[in-house]
Order: C-alpha cells, then structure tokens, then sequence
C-alpha cells in the first residue's frame, strides 16, 4: 500500500489520502468530490490540509463502484443509500462488504534484485519464465525489483526446481490450477449466493439478515479451503498410490 495510508491509532482501522482511497477503490480522485457532493460519500477528516479517508470510506466507495457497474445511476444510488440508512441496514451492509472480501489471501511478500533472483534458480530460470510468472501474477517485476506476492508459492517452486522439475513445466502447472481454482471460485460462490443470501441480493435483506449472511460468511470463510485441501490431499493419495502399483509392476 502506499506511504499515504497509515494506521488510524484511534479506531484501529486504516486511513487514506485521497490519491490512496482513490487507487485502492479503483475510482478517479476527482470522483470523490463529485461522489460527496452528491451525497453518496461522507466528508473525509480534516487534519490541517490534510483530508484523510477511512476504511469505511473505501468500503462505500467500492459499493458505490458494484452498483455503476450493474447499471444503477447516480441518484438511484443515492436512493439506494438513504432508504439502507434509514431503515438501520446500510452499517450492516458496509460491515458485510468488509467481512465477505477480507482475509482471503494471507501471504507474505518476498521481494529481491534480479541478481538476487538468478542467485536462487539458476540456470533454471529464463527471462522468458520471469515473463510468463508475470503473466500469471506470481511475481512483479518493477525495474531490478522482483517481488513474490506469495513466500509459500515462491518456496514450494524452488524446491520443485531443485528436484529437477523444469521452471517452464511448473509454471505450465500453476496456469491450469489457476483455471481450477477459478472454477472452484465460482462454484462455491454460487452456491453461497443462491442458499445463504438468496435470489433477489441483498437489496430485499433487512439488518437483521445482513447481519445473519455476515455470519455465514465468517463460518464458511475456512470452509472452502478446507474442503479443497482434503480433497486434493485424498486424490493425491489415490494417485500416488497407484503410481507407485504401477512403478512396482513394471519393476518385476
């Protein structure tokens, strides 16, 4: 994140200057004003000069965001908020935003030279490689910086590449369980959508729902991957073990 979001002492939460909040939601700054004065965004807090956003900020500004997308206008989001607000329900929404896309993704970060990079895969690694990992999102590449978003992707690829595996044919892999994992995504998405929140969205939900999905999706946040992982851990064991029937038989 940038050097202009710091933490807010007071409330725990992060705050923004107005060119962070603005990247972070994926909006134009001059949209914040324009947002504001159309009563879509509460006034941001003023330290001196200083305009600092808050999370909740960033949290309405990516729902202002879902809503333009799905064809709303501007006053039909400004109707949408207020009637949220006055019914009590906004405040459970903007918590369900925060609790449905925090803490999927937990990693740690590695950054190092090229040199550095080269120092750790050898000849194993090409130019071409570092190009397509790129592609992939498994590193980024800012002028001699590399940076590994994930050190437990990072780690299980060098020790695949000193077990002899080519870099190309891992990468080759890590594409087709992108595919996987997207698909698996949308599985347990669909699911979530159609039994937990229901078909008309969430616009029809009273706070008390809302507040009864939050839930659910704090419940089930652990769930998926640790369905996914027992099942790759039980198809693992089936095909190893008839690899290893099949090595026997071959042997005799």
């Amino acid at each position: 994140m940038s050097t202009g979001a710091q933490k807010d002492r007071a409330s725990g939460g992060r705050r923004y200057r107005r060119e962070d909040v603005a990247e972070a939601a994926g909006v134009r700054v001059r949209n914040l004003r324009y947002y504001q004065e159309r009563g879509l965004l509460p006034p941001p807090l003023r330290e001196g000069r200083i305009a600092w956003y808050s999370d909740d900020h960033l949290t309405r500004l990516r729902l202002i965001s879902d809503l333009l997308g799905r064809g709303y206008t501007v006053n039909g989001i400004a109707e949408l908020l207020a009637a949220w607000e006055q019914g009590g329900g906004l405040s459970q929404l903007l918590g369900l935003e925060r609790e449905m896309t925090r803490d999927w993704v937990q990693e740690e970060p590695v950054s190092m030279t090229r040199a550095e990079l080269r120092e750790l895969f050898g000849a194993a690694a090409s130019a071409e490689d570092t190009r397509r990992a790129a592609e992939l999102g498994y590193v980024h590449v800012d002028g001699d910086v590399v940076t590994y978003p994930s050190r437990r992707l990072l780690e299980a690829t060098v020790a695949l590449v000193r077990q002899g595996v080519p870099l190309a044919e891992i990468l080759d892999a890590g594409d087709f369980l992108q595919v996987q994992a997207a698909a698996l995504a949308d599985r347990f998405v669909a699911l979530f959508r159609r039994h937990v929140i229901g078909p008309g969205g969430l616009e029809p939900l009273s706070a008390t729902q809302l507040d009864h999905v939050r839930e659910a999706v704090t419940a089930l946040r652990p769930v998926a991957g640790e369905v996914v992982a027992a099942e790759f851990a039980r198809a693992m064991a089936r095909r190893v073990e008839a690899e290893v029937a099949e090595l026997l038989r071959t042997e005799q």
